[in-house]
């Protein structure tokens, strides 16, 4: 085979190489849908419950102290932090995640965010002062960890890890990931810090 056409290959597999790490290699969008500061947490272990709504205005009717609307994917969302087996009368429930790591603080930041992006797309490494429970609606999540590996597929929940624990979010299944994500953070530190797994 002549040499140049030898070097054309190559630099054509390169170029392939490094356009398919690029992509691979693209940031989850992340979103924040609600948020709200609360002096104290319910008492016991925490649970989050998720439930839809038909209207924004039946959700905000049902809210509690604890509770935040959000809407996403064209539906409207009641998330509540509390115990297990907690509900509304008037939603419909999707999914109880928990417990939760619980954080002490004098004021706590209830948040809720969407992350969506394509198989391969991924978080910094960072740390939270809190949890951070996932949701994942479609695709599949995986949360490394100084633990592990965890995967989330559409339909699951993760409660998280611990406050502070290093973490990488990406999207890893084939088709694009879609998650809700839930946080009880210390409100008055940084929300979330670049970290490092070792």
């Amino acid at each position: 085979m002549n040499a140049l056409l030898v070097l054309q290959r190559a630099a054509i597999l390169a170029v392939a190489c490094t356009v398919s790490f690029a992509a691979a290699q693209q940031p989850l969008v992340i979103k924040a849908l609600a948020e709200k500061k609360v002096s104290e947490l319910p008492r016991g272990d925490l649970f989050w419950q998720i439930e839809t709504f038909g209207s924004r205005k039946q959700a905000d009717a049902a809210a509690g102290p604890w509770s935040l609307v959000a809407e996403s994917t064209g539906k409207v969302w009641l998330f509540t932090l509390g115990p297990a087996g907690g509900s509304s009368s008037n939603g419909t429930k999707i999914a109880e995640i928990g417990p939760i790591p619980r954080i002490s603080a004098r004021q706590y930041l209830l948040r809720i965010n969407d992350a969506s992006g394509p198989p391969g797309s991924v978080t910094s490494v960072h740390s939270h002062l809190g949890s951070e429970a996932f949701f994942v609606l479609t695709g599949e999540q995986s949360i490394r960890g100084v633990g592990g590996l965890k995967r989330v597929e559409a339909g699951q929940g993760e409660p998280g890890q611990t406050a502070g624990a290093a973490m990488q979010v990406s999207s890893s299944g084939s088709t694009e990931l879609h998650a809700l994500v839930m946080f009880v953070v210390d409100a008055n530190k940084p929300f979330s810090s670049p970290a490092s797994m070792h």
